[in-house]
C-alpha cells in the first residue's frame, strides 16, 4: 500500500473548528500515514492548508 508524505504549508489559525481537528487528526508531525480513503478525505478538507505527495 502506498504511502503519502504530508506537509503544511499555511497556519491553522482562522480555520473553522472542524479544520483543526484534520490537522490534529492527521498528525502532521508523524512521517508517513496510509493511503486510504478516510485521510484522502481529510486531505480534501485541508487542502488549502496542506501539500501532500505519494511515495512508493
Amino acid at each position: 500500500m502506498a504511502k503519502l508524505k504530508i506537509t503544511q504549508v499555511r497556519s491553522k489559525n482562522g480555520e473553522t473548528k472542524r479544520q483543526i481537528a484534520n490537522l490534529k487528526t492527521l498528525g502532521i508531525r508523524r512521517m508517513h500515514h496510509e493511503d486510504t480513503p478516510i485521510t484522502r478525505g481529510m486531505l480534501e478538507k485541508v487542502q488549502h492548508l496542506v501539500t501532500y505527495e505519494v511515495i512508493d
